[in-house]
């Protein structure tokens, strides 16, 4: 593989090319995953994020200081990644066991935004993701500039991207969801 090749997915039976699936996933996927390096290093860093798809990028934010702006400010070419996990599929081999998933792996470059308006756009449809209910100004205060001021807010630029996916459509004996217990509710 060549310094700048984005690797084809392996087992093609899984892949996802129909972009409105990948595109939908963007939109409900609730956590994503930055991947950068710095100096032959990687360094991930999870966020939440939105996808806006008239501007076909993504919008996430870091605190104003950190590893991820330092980064992003000497390598912007980015991985991000977005995962949700099925059912758990028994065998009757320990290697046959499998798992059903679908996942978006972006390929593209992070920029820090430093035009204002676009941030504060970028910090308000994330807030309109995650909290759709709520409506600024009345349920919260709006973004206000000295907040706006303690935040990084990147902007994604899509190159490309992969969509995969395990599904098994069949009555599968055994098959059962994996009990993800919340981890902040027992720390």
């Amino acid at each position: 593989m060549s310094k700048n090749t984005i690797p084809a997915i392996r087992r093609k039976d899984r892949s996802v090319t129909n972009d409105e699936w990948i595109k939908k996933f963007l939109h409900t996927a609730a956590v994503g995953t930055l991947a950068t390096v710095a100096e032959k290093q990687p360094f991930i860093n999870v966020n939440i994020f939105v996808y806006d798809e008239v501007k076909n990028c993504i919008y996430l934010h870091t605190a104003k200081y950190g590893h991820t702006k330092d980064i992003i400010s000497e390598n912007n070419k980015i991985c991000f990644s977005v995962s949700a996990m099925g059912r758990i599929l028994p065998a009757d081999t320990a290697l046959e066991f499998s798992v059903e998933y679908a996942s978006v792996l972006v390929f593209g470059e992070a920029t820090i935004l430093s035009d204002e308006q676009e941030a504060e756009y970028a910090l308000q449809i994330l807030l309109d993701k995650y909290a759709p209910h709520l409506q600024a100004g009345k349920d919260y205060r709006s973004i206000q500039k000295e907040e706006l001021a303690r935040t990084t807010v990147y902007k994604i630029e899509i190159k490309d991207w992969r969509g995969k996916q395990k599904k098994v459509e069949e009555d599968f004996p055994g098959a059962f969801y994996y009990n993800e217990a919340n981890i902040l509710e027992n720390s």
